[in-house]
């Protein structure tokens, strides 16, 4: 029997101000946050035009009464279970399949226009994503490959120079006229960004005037206007400015009075170089301390030979130039510093026993130039693995550690990287295990999720006020507490990473996953004492922050550190109607200092058409998007109400969002659970966030490995959350170049996308599944040899071995054909991290964790996609 239920009072989403999350426990913020540091970066930036309102809008739709969820199974839809897809008006002359109730499509668009406000003039692309779809007749919803996201109804001049989506991202394409309009539809309104990924081209601008608005402080981008060669309108709060003598001369073109054909108007995502008045002192160096636990759990395990190799290898990789500093400390019962002053025969080692108040030794000869440190940097790596071979300290005194580090890096700030191997038991920070394993399958309310202690946000809240980042890995087999101990991330801005079991020969493809890591760790870009600044066209507004960063004033968020795997999300509300203006615009401006010294800010701006027409809001609607930002307001709402309250309320989005769509298009096909094509993904990703760790019941989960989970839905970008939540599942045995890509004088097979579900896998092939950060590689017992041979390097299946993690190269057409797919989807993939793949056989205990992706499939505890869908029409029905 199922034994996952929702209770009787089921929750929904208030898309408008659901400010529930502005504890100690989330890192979501609302823009009401106060700052405990001194607000000095609020003039640097500039502020917003003033007389925004910040009320909410009154409350939406009250929570309905839901029956428990989990009993009463039908049988499966014949339909459904075997017949295709009905294809767009179909014809005798194409034999088409007509499921019972079908209508032809003209005829739906016909009901559907007059029903949702009429349709003149869209376009055939946006008549497709209003095309009606029954989920429970039409299976094969899923498109045969990655579907790009949706482009907005924009002109073409307007299109070209739009910000990419892979950058800024909105939930709805057409932005509705009026909050009472978005009420209506039932969707929520928001942002996703990953403002400093790594790009391939960026136009960086070298200016003494950096052209802005003079009220609201908008940067000058494509989508201003030009009323002559000397005035220009801002596009968010159009006031009339004047153009500079400056900007009238075309760096590109060397030629004079042509302002709208500057770089800063010709692409929509631009990096200036700032002057000194961007700066409250000057650049800071790159500067990297490194946080070791040296206690006996963190010997055993063996990640310091790791550590220490790989820092080996990187280190002449290290961003930053000649100014670059790095320091060392050890720690178990007591606290370690090195001194890697330039001079010295060898590092000496400082033990500072008094943890109740650490006293820092010189700064100076503790955090030293790489550059002219570097032999005696290498001689500690080599030498501090053997160092702790025989320690008999099993207590972590990790909390004055980090208060260490915050002194050590005070005056300069910059990033320190805290390895941790168990929880901490000595000093300030001090934690107790809260977990009983025997509760990991309840399908009750998960129990601490938020921090026990409000030690290490105080303490983040501080390294944050002085530039400080902290980045934390954890790698332990045992209970550590994350949901505490992440907090230090959380609101400095930095990032979490997590091991479980983790040891350095017994759980081999752990430590490759931790190598990788590191490796892209220690070499990706990083910008130092940032702060970055949403705007948004007047009568927008901003309500709530998701990601790790601390909120300085209503739009400016503190990150005293960013890198380009961070992405950010954010929920906004209508406060004034928008009906005097045909286009929203939104601006993100990243103010930061590079690891070369340098200020720089990175500027980019998203427009958007807005709508009047309920049918032009579903039309546009992003429901990756969509899908992304509720997943943020689900964790947030598990921790400041509950679980259970969490998952309602994404059951109630979707259930909320299909009445609105059949109230408003009452004509269109009675029966059944119809959705307009642009959300029919909309309950598929909803169930695969259920079964997600994070919010998953019924079945077991460490608690560590929930909040780690939750940790990732908050802060990665919107490509990577995809892949976790819904991972692309790809059959590769059989690929052929029929439609194949050719780049680069490479051949790359484009196999379909198939469903999660295990139907579509036979033991006579071999499946790819693509989690983002992780592939698995499933291999059936019967798959045919050639593959095996030519492409896994082994005579049959029964030789394979199950622990894999490379695709050989081989001098085989089968070889180079699936190395070529797998290399074009890492490529993809590779601004994000870098890929670990996972070989799972037929018959190995490892493939549960590929079958736990199958996420349209029954469990003992979680409904298959059909019942889901089922539960849905009936909730609908109430």
């Amino acid at each position: 029997p199922l034994i996952c239920k929702f209770p009787l009072t089921a929750p929904s989403f208030d898309f408008a101000s659901d400010r529930r999350c502005t504890s100690g426990d989330s890192s979501s913020t609302t823009t009401g946050s106060a700052s405990p540091v001194p607000n000095s970066y609020e003039s640097l930036e500039g502020g917003s035009y003033s007389g925004t309102s910040l009320q909410s809008p009154p409350a939406g739709v009250p929570a309905k009464l839901a029956p428990p969820f989990g009993y009463n199974y039908p049988t499966m839809h014949p339909a459904y279970q075997q017949n295709p897809a009905p294809k767009p008006d179909p014809s005798p002359s194409h034999g088409g399949y007509n499921p019972p109730g079908y209508q032809p499509y003209s005829q739906v668009l016909t009901l559907l226009s007059s029903a949702l406000g009429g349709l003149g003039g869209v376009s055939e692309l946006e008549a497709e994503t209003l095309r009606p779809v029954n989920l429970l007749q039409e299976r094969n919803i899923l498109p045969p490959k990655r579907a790009p996201p949706p482009e907005p109804n924009l002109s073409n001049d307007l299109r070209k120079v739009n910000c990419s989506p892979d950058t800024f991202r909105c939930t709805l394409t057409n932005i509705p006229q009026t909050q009472a309009l978005l009420n209506k539809a039932r969707l929520p309104l928001g942002l996703l960004l990953h403002p400093f990924r790594d790009l391939t081209q960026l136009p960086v601008i070298t200016s003494n005037t950096i052209v802005r608005c003079r009220s609201c402080r908008t940067y000058i981008n494509p989508f201003v206007s030009f009323l002559d060669q000397r005035r220009w309108k801002c596009n968010l709060c159009y006031r009339v400015n004047d153009v500079p003598d400056e900007f009238m001369y075309n760096p590109v073109t060397r030629s004079y009075g042509e302002p709208h054909k500057r770089p800063e108007v010709q692409n929509s995502t631009v990096e200036f170089i700032a002057s000194s008045d961007y700066m409250l002192r000057p650049p800071q160096p790159a500067l990297y301390l490194f946080l070791l636990d040296v206690s006996h759990n963190a010997v055993e395990s063996g990640y310091l030979n790791v550590f220490c190799q790989s820092l080996l290898d990187n280190l002449e990789k290290l961003p930053g130039d000649t100014r670059t500093h790095i320091g060392f400390v050890t720690f178990d019962s007591t606290v370690h510093f090195y001194n890697l002053q330039e001079g010295l025969s060898q590092p000496q080692m400082l033990v500072v026993s008094d943890i109740d108040d650490v006293f820092i030794p010189t700064h100076d000869s503790l955090l030293v130039n790489l550059k002219e440190s570097k032999e005696l940097v290498k001689d500690l790596l080599n030498a501090l693995p053997g160092m702790f071979t025989h320690t008999r300290e099993t207590q972590s005194a990790l909390g004055p550690a980090l208060q260490a580090a915050y002194k050590l890096m005070s005056p300069t700030g910059g990033r320190v990287s805290v390895f941790q191997t168990q929880l901490p038991t000595l000093g300030a920070g001090l934690l107790q295990s809260r977990e009983d394993p025997n509760l990991r399958s309840s399908t009750k309310n998960v129990q601490h999720l938020g921090p026990a202690t409000d030690f290490y946000k105080k303490l983040a809240l501080d390294c944050s006020g002085q530039q400080i980042g902290v980045d934390l890995f954890l790698l332990s087999s045992q209970y550590s507490d994350l949901a505490s101990l992440a907090c230090v991330s959380k609101y400095s801005a930095g990032s979490v990473f997590y091991y479980p079991s983790f040891h350095h020969i017994h759980n081999t493809a752990q430590r490759q996953k931790f190598q990788k890591d590191l490796q892209r760790y220690l070499t990706r870009k990083i910008g130092f004492e940032a702060v970055m600044r949403i705007r948004c066209t007047k009568g927008l507004s901003i309500h709530t922050f998701h990601g790790n960063f601390f909120v300085r004033s209503t739009d400016l968020l503190s990150l005293a550190n960013v890198n380009p795997d961070s992405g950010f999300a954010v929920q906004m509300s209508i406060e004034e109607s928008l009906a005097d203006t045909s286009l929203a615009c939104f601006q993100a401006a990243l103010l930061y200092t590079s690891s070369k010294g340098k200020r720089r800010i990175r500027v980019h701006t998203l427009c958007l058409p807005v709508v009047s027409q309920l049918s032009e809001v579903f039309a546009g609607a992003d429901i990756q998007a969509i899908s992304c930002l509720l997943a943020n307001m689900a964790i947030d709402r598990s921790i400041s109400s509950s679980l259970s309250d969490a998952r309602d309320a994404l059951v109630n989005a979707v259930v909320d969002c299909l009445t609105a769509y059949r109230a408003n298009g009452s004509n269109i096909q009675p029966s059944g659970l119809i959705a307009p094509a642009a959300l029919r993904l909309f309950p598929l990703y909803v169930l695969a966030l259920l079964k997600q760790k994070a919010l998953r019941t019924g079945t077991s989960t460490r608690l560590d490995e929930r909040v780690f989970s939750m940790c990732e839905l908050k802060s990665q970008p919107l490509q990577q959350i995809m892949h976790m939540v819904h991972p692309d599942l790809y059959r590769i045995d059989n690929m052929t170049e029929q439609a194949a890509l050719h780049l680069n004088d490479s051949v790359i097979p484009q196999p379909p996308l198939l469903q999660l579900t295990a139907e579509k896998l036979t033991r006579e092939g071999a499946f790819l599944m693509d989690c983002g950060s992780v592939m698995y590689l499933w291999v059936g017992k019967c798959c045919n040899e050639t593959f095996i041979r030519d492409v896994l390097g082994f005579p049959n299946y029964a030789s394979l071995p199950s622990n894999m993690t490379e695709i050989p190269e081989l001098q085989t057409t089968y070889s180079e054909r699936t190395r070529a797919f797998i290399s074009w989807l890492y490529d993809f993939m590779l601004t994000l991290t870098l890929m670990q793949l996972f070989f799972s056989r037929d018959d190995a205990s490892t493939k549960t964790s590929f079958f736990q992706h199958l996420v349209e499939d029954r469990t003992e505890s979680a409904f298959s996609y059909y019942e889901f869908l089922l539960h849905v029409q009936q909730q609908m029905s109430k």
